[in-house]
């Protein structure tokens, strides 16, 4: 897709990458499970287009982890274990997390950013 770039995330330096999908603008959350591979986590910095109920817009920067059912256990903790230091790092606060890529819905989302504005 053209809106996205795939970087590789290091972590306290160690010495396995994760991959981590960065989402600029333009891509619906729809279009955006659709890149998501079904047996393997992936972090996603995602730039969304919220549109407020009194007509403001604004684009909250969104980090989700998405650790689908199935994925090595090693791979799992490899993600799991790098969350937390990579959201602190990074200083992102609207953090979620999906177990299904199917989860990953426009409807989902906007709940989700509901409870921070």
């Amino acid at each position: 897709m053209r809106s996205m770039r795939f970087v590789k995330c290091i972590v306290n330096k160690s010495i396995f990458s994760l991959q981590c999908i960065v989402v600029s603008k333009g891509i619906s959350p729809d279009e955006l499970k659709d890149e998501l591979p079904e047996r393997q986590p992936r972090f996603i910095v995602y730039s969304y287009k919220y549109q407020h109920d009194d007509g403001r817009v604004s684009y909250p920067l969104c980090f989700i982890f998405s650790s689908p059912v199935g994925c090595k256990p090693e791979q799992q903790m490899m993600y799991a274990g790098s969350k937390n230091k990579l959201v602190q790092t990074a200083e992102l606060t609207k953090v979620f997390e999906i177990r299904n890529t199917e989860d990953l819905t426009e409807e989902w989302l906007r709940e989700k950013l509901g409870f921070f504005h």
